[in-house]
């Protein structure tokens, strides 16, 4: 096998030499491109947007984070595994993650508005970049590259609290509904959309990645990390969006920042905790077959 030191595009028998994980990084960065690109036009034009209040703040929090954060760390994680850092594919998997999961609110929650047809693009096609990548994906040869430490176990304690947290709360408000007809804070409507995105994009993954990494499985090791990455931008999306929605005066959103700024918080620690324990660079067997 190749090092994956030697993944410069181009490099005859590199790793991004070959066909499906070369035409998953041209996507992947293509994919960074329109991001970046919709939430500069969100940012400079908020009249795209044709929302109430409290959705429109929530679009400009998410376009903020999005063009300042999450952008630019898909290029840099694309850039770095051509110069062979393990850790920058397991960011650039985890920021596929955020894209699918995090346009799905606009694809299927924003009002129709002019950049309608950026959202599909941004939901689709990181789906297709994930599964030629993570198929010629050696799971095996990454598992062993983690060094053995206690840290995994407080890992698995975050991620286990954040799916069970998730499924209770989108749970419970949905049994006080449906028994006493109690509609939740953000209308029913909206509830639905944002409790059925995150108990099929989030939870199943915080769940079963926490199982896997518990019990040492090879996918466990890769699953954490795109998880918890993909969590912890979101968190991060919340807590700007719930300072830009207190700061424009609506109700409630200013109890929110402390939550989810100490949320961040606990998720960097945990993907820190992870991929502090993966070394800089590849092994000479490398993880792509």
């Amino acid at each position: 096998m190749t090092d994956l030191a030697q993944t410069r595009i181009g490099h005859p028998g590199s790793r991004l030499e070959l066909p499906s994980v070369r035409l998953a990084w041209r996507l992947s960065m293509g994919t960074a491109i329109l991001m970046a690109a919709q939430a500069a036009a969100g940012l400079s034009v908020p009249s795209i947007y044709r929302d109430v209040d409290w959705i429109t703040a929530a679009w400009y929090g998410n376009d903020l984070v999005t063009l300042c954060i999450a952008a630019p760390l898909l290029v840099w994680s694309l850039l770095a595994v051509q110069r062979g850092s393990q850790r920058a594919v397991l960011v650039w998997y985890s920021m596929l993650g955020f894209s699918v999961y995090n346009y799905a609110y606009y694809l299927f929650g924003a009002s129709l508005n002019w950049l309608f047809p950026a959202y599909v693009v941004l939901f689709t096609v990181p789906v297709f970049a994930l599964i030629l990548a993570l198929g010629r994906l050696d799971a095996d040869r990454l598992a062993e590259e983690f060094s053995p430490t206690g840290t995994l176990r407080w890992v698995v304690g975050y991620m286990l609290l954040s799916g069970g947290g998730l499924t209770l709360a989108w749970l419970g408000q949905w049994a006080l509904f449906m028994t006493t007809g109690s509609e939740p804070a953000i209308g029913a409507e909206a509830f639905q959309l944002v409790a059925a995105i995150d108990l099929s994009l989030m939870v199943p993954w915080f769940l079963l990645g926490a199982v896997l990494l518990l019990r040492r499985k090879p996918w466990g090791y890769v699953i954490a990390p795109i998880i918890v990455m993909k969590g912890v931008t979101y968190t991060l999306v919340l807590t700007v969006t719930s300072t830009v929605a207190a700061q424009r005066g609506i109700d409630g959103s200013a109890g929110q920042i402390a939550v989810w700024a100490a949320w961040t918080v606990l998720g960097g620690l945990a993907i820190w905790g992870l991929l502090g324990n993966l070394p800089r660079r590849a092994s000479p067997t490398g993880t792509l077959t």
